[in-house]
């Protein structure tokens, strides 16, 4: 597998490098050249999966969330986004549109389904008491087609 750039990061699971990590993120694959929506797509995704570690990964504790950003030959964007939380339980129940573990929080249960809109791959691996890792991936267009 070739990759042509990357960047690893971690940050701890505070609500606050939500943004930082999508601003790191977008930033890193300007590089890229995606369009004003890819970009917008890429950073709500990214949003999304961050926001999952801090709420529910992550409970009612701290820890940190590991982020690679890849870019890919053929304009392929791929980012995994790990934390070592609470884990998933059932991964198939969790990537349904509604489902959430934090009614209390007035969460919407739809992360994963927002990511899988916004993005063109999305793989989630879980394992209780272990953490949960998101890998996603985005071809860009080729400005002009």
């Amino acid at each position: 597998m070739e990759i042509l750039n990357e960047i690893k990061f971690t940050v701890p699971s505070l609500s606050v490098n939500e943004s930082t990590a999508r601003a790191v993120v977008s930033s890193f694959i300007v590089q890229a050249d995606p369009t004003v929506e890819e970009l917008s797509d890429i950073r709500t995704a990214v949003s999304e999966a961050v926001t999952n570690c801090i709420v529910h990964g992550y409970r009612n504790s701290q820890g940190n969330i590991e982020i690679v950003v890849r870019i890919m030959p053929n304009r392929e964007i791929y980012i995994k986004i790990k934390d070592n939380g609470c884990g998933i339980a059932d991964v198939q129940q969790a990537m349904q549109p509604l489902f959430t573990t934090a009614p209390e929080e007035e969460r919407s249960g739809l992360g994963f389904s927002v990511m899988e809109s916004f993005m063109d791959r999305l793989t989630v691996k879980s394992r209780v008491n272990k953490g949960t890792t998101v890998t996603m991936r985005k071809k860009l267009s080729v400005h002009g087609s």
